[in-house]
C-alpha cells in the first residue's frame, strides 16, 4: 500500500506544478495585456495632443 500513497503524493505535487505553471502562465497574459493597454493610451494621447497643437486656428 506505500506505493498507492506515493502515487497519490507524486499526483498531487503534479497537480500542484501543473497548477503553478498554468497560474504563471495567466499572470503574464494580464501583465502583457496591461502593458499593450497602457502603450495603446499612450499613443491614442500623442495622437490628440498632436492634432490639438496643429489644428487651425479661428
Amino acid at each position: 500500500m506505500p506505493d498507492a500513497e506515493g502515487n497519490s503524493d507524486n499526483s498531487q505535487e503534479a497537480l500542484d506544478k501543473r497548477r503553478l505553471a498554468e497560474e504563471t502562465r495567466n499572470e503574464r497574459k494580464v501583465w502583457y495585456f496591461l502593458a499593450y493597454f497602457l502603450f495603446g493610451i499612450h499613443i491614442v494621447a500623442f495622437v490628440m495632443i498632436y492634432a490639438v497643437t496643429h489644428a487651425p486656428n479661428k
